[in-house]
């Protein structure tokens, strides 16, 4: 499954998850693997680091082109079909697609080589607090294309004297040899899930709203080229989007080319907007408070190539602990893990794939390559969500240096070039160093006081948030992006020692009632959800108990620690917003 809805009913579109042959390199027998999945679950490569092939055949019903996207390989792709390279892509978090055209109709073959080894090549994966797998991940599908097609689609709400209005840039592509002329229809209609179940019938009619919203625009689009369609219609009656009522439309654009419908994009979003207004996170002109979980994509039998099923596990729990937020530490997200969020209300801060890196480590050549690309495909993919509330970037890296400050000035600046309704930022360690705080929206913070140093979490709060309105952070909202004591499940002892579950509960009990009573700090992340692996090269596994990062709430499995009673306390008396 590619979404969590229908994408398309004019464009054909075939899955091609399930059993793919499989070779590694320095290996000489051959495999069947799972797609999407993670080689490391296999029991010849349970921590292998090399380069695999997956390969399958795939049959075309008719003579055009085609287009085969890919929502994750790990960590690097290179794509062949019929033995022609047809594409290259770095960073196994964002999505990546490439058309061939001129297809024949018949059996074509595939193959990708997929890379998960650390080295100059690679800037943002390297040895870390989390695991780089290798595979493909995520799915991957096979579209037919007509010659004229719709690429992207962008929708931005606009709220002006109290209605809702909808701006829709259209991407058109022309594959032909001629120039098309383009007629394109769009609307928008109220999608009904987020109800399901919740209010009666007299409840729903209550809340009827118009049958829909059209739109209409029309372009000349030469030979080879892409052109931007700009469709705009007023809304009135529309709901917004917000954590209590993430109501949600349908978007779908119909392209038309002499008369006839030649391809269609369908995308689900909502009313909302962002904004931070002084020392406050605003929606829809309304205080939030961010209460929530950084998470990475990592189950225990699964690796991060987690199914769907386990994503709904994980919002459960984690909105059974009262959530109304979360972190995607830290990286982009599986696509239909944030379908989940739009549906349920949470709110998302979404970042580009950067995370701990010293200034050494920035200046890789391949580095700020590599983060461009992570931003633009992370915005241009994840736009229309209307969950996601924060872009951040850049966690706990370098920005206690002036080179490293340039960096940063770069990034927050090709985020605004993609995206101006949404604050950014980045979670910064570097404290009383860091000589970045004047260029994010939203100053962050990662504290873990009592654990990695033993001193009062009150005084060192207050020492903190004095020290970032000094450095640029003054009139800017504050969050605590991490705060957290690691456990090992089930692990008890009375003297309530570190790594006991004891130790773990109280520090987050202490940490939230600091954090959630200071009218200065407007969210929190608890580190983290779930432990996650580690790497075992570079020097992350000396603290890291079972190459592991066990500060989670719950263990690999989801097994609760004791700690999630606590978290689901706190956050049920702290709505503060």
């Amino acid at each position: 499954m590619i979404r969590l809805f229908e994408q398309h009913r004019i464009r054909k579109v075939r899955e091609l998850d399930g059993m793919w042959d499989f070779t590694m390199e320095g290996f000489s027998k051959g495999y069947r693997m799972p797609v999407p999945g993670c080689w490391e679950q296999h029991p010849d490569f349970p921590a292998h680091r090399g380069k695999g092939c997956y390969s399958r055949e795939v049959a075309v019903e008719q003579d055009g082109n085609v287009r085969l996207e890919f929502k994750g390989v790990s960590h690097t792709a290179d794509v062949f079909w019929d033995g022609r390279q047809v594409a290259h892509h770095y960073n196994a978090f964002t999505p990546f697609s490439t058309v061939i055209q001129n297809v024949e109709k018949g059996v074509h073959h595939i193959q990708v080589y997929v890379d998960n080894t650390f080295g100059e090549h690679s800037a943002l994966h390297i040895p870390n607090d989390y695991y780089t797998y290798g595979g493909i991940t995520r799915p991957v599908a096979l579209e037919s294309l007509p010659d004229v097609y719709i690429k992207e689609m962008h929708f931005t709400p606009v709220c002006t004297d109290g209605i809702w209005n909808a701006k829709v840039e259209v991407a058109l592509c022309n594959l032909s040899a001629r120039t098309a002329e383009a007629v394109l229809d769009g609307s928008l209609t109220a999608w009904r899930g987020n109800v399901a179940g919740q209010e009666s019938a007299a409840d729903q009619r209550k809340r009827e709203e118009p049958d829909g919203y059209t739109m209409h625009g029309a372009a000349k689009i030469p030979a080879g080229e892409e052109r931007t369609i700009l469709l705009e219609v007023s809304c009135p009656g529309v709901r917004p989007w917000s954590h209590q009522t993430p109501d949600l439309y349908f978007l779908q654009t119909i392209l038309s080319v002499d008369g006839r419908q030649k391809d269609d994009l369908i995308d689900r979003v909502g009313f909302r907007t962002v904004e931070a207004e002084g020392t406050k996170l605003l929606l829809n002109g309304q205080p939030i408070y961010l209460k929530g979980f950084n998470r990475h994509e990592d189950y225990a039998v699964e690796g991060c190539a987690i199914s769907l099923q386990h994503m709904v596990q994980d919002m459960d729990l984690m909105q059974d602990m009262n959530v109304n937020a979360l972190r995607t530490c830290h990286y982009p997200n599986d696509e239909r893990f944030l379908d989940l969020c739009d549906e349920r209300g949470i709110m998302v801060w979404e970042e580009n794939h950067a995370r701990g890196l010293n200034l050494e480590k920035m200046q890789n050549p391949n580095f700020e390559k590599q983060c461009e690309d992570c931003i633009r495909e992370m915005i241009q993919n994840h736009y229309n969500h209307p969950s996601i509330v924060i872009w951040g970037i850049l966690n706990e890296c370098a920005s206690e240096q002036p080179e490293a400050r340039e960096m940063y000035r770069k990034q927050y600046e090709q985020i605004k070039g993609l995206d101006t309704t949404r604050p950014a930022t980045s979670a910064t360690c570097r404290h009383f160093t860091d000589i970045c705080l004047d260029l994010p929206d939203v100053v962050s913070f990662n504290m873990y006081s009592g654990w990695y140093k033993n001193c009062p979490i009150g005084e060192r709060n207050n020492q903190e948030i004095e020290w970032i309105r000094r450095s640029g952070g003054e009139g800017k909202p504050i969050i605590v992006s991490e705060l957290g004591a690691a456990a090992i499940y089930g692990y008890r002892d009375r003297s309530r020692c570190k790594w006991s579950e004891e130790r773990q509960a109280d520090l987050i009990r202490e940490s939230l009632e600091v954090y959630m009573n200071d009218e200065n700090i407007t969210g929190v992340f608890i580190w983290q959800f779930a432990d996650c692996r580690v790497t075992e090269e570079g020097e992350w596994f000396a603290s890291r108990a079972r190459c592991h990062n066990n500060k989670g709430i719950v263990d690999e499995y989801r097994r609760p620690k004791e700690a999630y009673d606590v978290v689901k306390e706190i956050f049920a008396k702290y709505g503060r917003f």
